[in-house]
């Protein structure tokens, strides 16, 4: 199973952002699909998850959206009001079958 993110960039303040991830290879259903991020000198940490429920990092509530297009193995993370702070690696994660997969990692950086 390979995931492959895209979307990532450099945006001003207050700007929007939507990045993608979609799966491939052998798949027959996916238990959950979300982001982390990273930013330098700090722990991944959870943005937001999709797994029949959603779930969100309080930082981001309110502003960012997670979706999932079950039929493409896709998910979407729309990142709206973009603070200097959520400046990161974004990384796309799914859940198979019990096993943790991780896609490579977006740039994310807001700045003005």
């Amino acid at each position: 199973v390979q995931l492959q993110a895209s979307g990532g960039g450099l945006v001003q303040p207050g700007g929007s952002l939507r990045l993608s991830c979609a799966a491939s290879g052998s798949i027959f259903s996916i238990n959950a699909m979300g982001w982390y991020r990273q930013a330098p000198g700090k722990q991944r940490e959870l943005v937001a998850i999709s797994s029949g429920s959603t779930r969100y990092a309080d930082s981001v509530k309110g502003r960012f959206t997670i979706s999932r297009d079950n039929a493409k193995n896709t998910v979407y993370l729309q990142m709206n009001s973009l603070k200097p702070e959520d400046t990161a690696v974004y990384y796309c994660y799914a859940n198979l079958y019990g096993t943790n997969y991780w896609g490579q990692g977006t740039q994310v950086t807001v700045s003005s």
